[in-house]
C-alpha cells in the first residue's frame, strides 16, 4: 500500500484557557487553502460558542474518530481533524485511521456569535491536554472560540513551533474522497425524538464489550422507533458494524433528534448508512462504510467519473465557479457553465476525488472545501484506474460498431457486455461484487474508450486476468 509521511505544523499547541471574562479556546491551524490562495495559518473564525458543552463534546466526537481503529485496533492512527469555514459556518471533519468512518460536526449560524465566518480549509490542532480539557467543561459559561492565529501570534512569531508527521495512505485519501460519492445516493430514511434517539444508540455495542453482536444489522422505521429485523426487508436501513457509532455517545445528552440516511435497499447486501444527532446550532454526523473490515477506498463509486476526458474538462470549468460555498446549487452552476445539470454532477463527483467538494446529507447538498492533503494521488494511484488505462494503452480493447471482440495473446479474455448503459463483465471482480463496488478494470478500459458514443447492447473482449 502506497503513503507518504505527512508534515502538519502549527505555530503553537491549540488550548483552552481561563480569562477574565469567561474560557478562552484558541484552535490553531495549519496550512490551508482559502480564497486569497495558499496560506500558512489562516483564521476563519473569532467570536463566541452559543453552546459551549455541545460544541465541545462534537469536537471531541470528531477527534474521537480521528484517532480511532475500528478494524484492526491493535494498529494506531492519528490524524488532525479538517477545518473548513464556509461564510455563515464552521465545519470540522475527520476520518478513520482504518478507513470505514466519516465524521464531520457542522457548527452552524445559530451555534455562533460575534464574529464572521472565514472561507477555506486546512488541518486544525487537537492535541491530547486539548482533549483533557475540553472534556472537563461542565457548564455553559462563556467561552470565546478562535480558529486561527491571533493576531499578536500572526506578527510576532517566527515559523511554525509545533509539527506532526503521520502516514498518509493513499487508501485513507481515497476513502476520504469515496465517502461523499457514497452519501450523495443517501435519503432521509428515519427520523428518530431525542428519548427515543438516546435509548436507541445507548443499546448498541460498544467496541470490545463482553457479549456485544458485531458485524451487519438491520433496522426497519416504525413510527418514531427503529425495530431490529434479521434480514434487510422493504425500507429496512442498514447499520454495520453497530459498534462504530460510539462517538455519537459524547453528544447524547444534548441532542433532539436522530436522523438516519441510507441508500434504496435492492438486495440482500450490505451498504452504508449515515447517522446524524441534531444538536442545539449545530449537527455531528458519522458515516459508516458497508462493513467495518471494509473502507470506503474499494467502493468504485469514482472511478465512472474519472475515466473520461469530459468529465475531466467539465470539473475544471466547475471548480473555477466554485466560491466556498456552503450549499452548491447545481442548478447555478449549469446556468453559469452552460453544462447540463447532469454533466455538473458528474464533474462535482469528479471534484469530490480530489477532495474539493464534500456532501451535506441533511441538506442533500455539496459543499465547497479543499482538503489539506495531495489528493490528486487519489487519482494517479487508483489501482484500477491505472490498470484499465494499461488496458488501453496496451490496445486490449477493439470496437466494431456495437459488437466487437478481441483476443488477447495469452488466449485469455474477458467479456464486457453493456445493457442500457450499465456495463458487466465476466471476470471474477464482477461475479463478486455484480457492480455494488464500482466497475472492474475491464468495463473501465471499454467505457474509456468508447467515450459514451455506442449505446444499446454490445459485447467487448478486454484482454487481463480478473481483479
Amino acid at each position: 500500500m502506497t503513503r507518504s509521511l505527512q508534515a502538519v505544523a502549527y505555530t503553537r499547541s491549540s488550548t483552552l484557557e481561563s480569562a477574565p471574562d469567561g474560557r478562552r479556546l484558541g484552535l490553531e491551524t495549519s496550512r490551508g487553502t482559502t480564497p486569497r490562495g495558499v496560506e500558512d495559518h489562516p483564521r476563519f473564525f473569532a467570536g463566541f460558542l452559543t453552546s459551549p458543552q455541545v460544541a465541545s463534546a462534537g469536537l471531541l466526537a470528531v477527534a474521537d474518530v480521528a484517532g480511532a481503529r475500528y478494524y484492526q485496533q491493535q494498529l494506531r492512527s492519528s490524524l488532525d481533524p479538517v477545518v473548513t469555514g464556509n461564510g455563515d459556518r464552521l465545519r470540522f471533519e475527520s476520518f478513520s485511521g482504518c478507513g470505514g468512518v466519516y465524521a464531520r460536526l457542522d457548527v452552524l449560524a445559530a451555534g455562533l456569535d460575534g464574529g464572521e465566518v472565514g472561507h477555506g480549509t486546512t488541518n486544525v490542532d487537537v492535541n491530547n491536554p486539548l482533549r483533557e480539557a475540553l472534556s472537563r467543561i461542565g457548564s455553559d459559561d462563556p467561552l470565546h472560540l478562535r480558529v486561527g492565529p491571533d493576531e499578536l501570534a500572526v506578527t510576532t512569531l517566527d515559523g511554525p513551533v509545533v509539527e506532526k508527521k503521520v502516514p498518509l495512505p493513499d487508501r485513507w485519501l481515497r476513502g476520504f474522497a469515496e465517502a461523499q460519492v457514497t452519501a450523495a445516493g443517501f435519503d432521509l430514511r428515519a427520523e428518530l425524538p431525542a428519548a427515543e434517539a438516546v435509548r436507541f444508540l445507548r443499546s448498541l455495542p460498544r467496541a470490545g464489550a463482553r457479549g456485544s453482536s458485531r458485524g451487519v444489522r438491520w433496522v426497519v422505521p416504525a413510527g418514531n422507533v427503529l425495530r431490529p429485523t434479521t434480514r434487510p426487508v422493504p425500507g429496512a436501513v442498514c447499520l454495520p458494524g453497530p459498534e462504530r457509532l460510539v462517538a455519537l455517545q459524547r453528544v447524547l445528552r444534548h441532542a433532539s433528534a436522530l436522523r438516519v440516511y441510507g441508500p434504496a435497499l435492492t438486495g440482500s447486501a450490505a451498504a452504508a448508512s449515515a447517522w446524524e444527532v441534531v444538536l442545539p446550532g449545530m449537527r455531528l454526523t458519522l458515516t459508516l462504510s458497508p462493513e467495518a473490515s471494509r473502507g470506503f477506498s474499494g467502493e468504485g463509486g469514482v472511478l465512472d467519473a474519472l475515466a473520461t476526458d469530459e468529465a475531466a474538462e467539465d470539473a475544471e470549468l466547475i471548480s473555477v465557479l466554485l466560491a466556498w460555498e456552503p450549499r452548491i446549487d447545481v442548478g447555478d452552476l449549469a446556468a453559469a457553465s452552460g453544462l447540463p445539470a447532469e454533466r455538473v454532477r458528474a464533474a462535482l463527483v469528479r471534484l469530490g476525488t480530489s477532495g474539493r467538494v464534500g456532501y451535506d446529507t441533511a441538506e442533500a447538498a455539496y459543499f465547497h472545501r479543499e482538503l489539506p492533503y495531495d489528493a490528486e494521488r487519489v487519482e494517479r494511484h487508483n489501482p484500477r484506474l491505472r490498470a484499465a488505462r494499461d488496458l488501453v494503452g496496451a490496445g486490449a480493447v477493439v470496437l466494431d460498431g456495437t459488437l466487437g471482440t478481441v483476443t488477447a495473446q495469452d488466449g485469455h479474455a474477458h467479456r464486457v457486455r453493456d445493457d442500457a448503459g450499465v456495463l458487466s463483465c465476466s471476470c471474477l471482480w464482477w461475479a463478486k461484487y455484480r457492480g455494488g463496488r464500482g466497475p472492474c478494470k475491464h468495463a473501465l478500459a471499454v467505457r474509456m474508450v468508447r467515450r459514451g458514443a455506442v449505446s444499446g447492447q454490445a459485447e467487448i473482449l478486454v484482454e487481463g486476468g480478473a481483479r
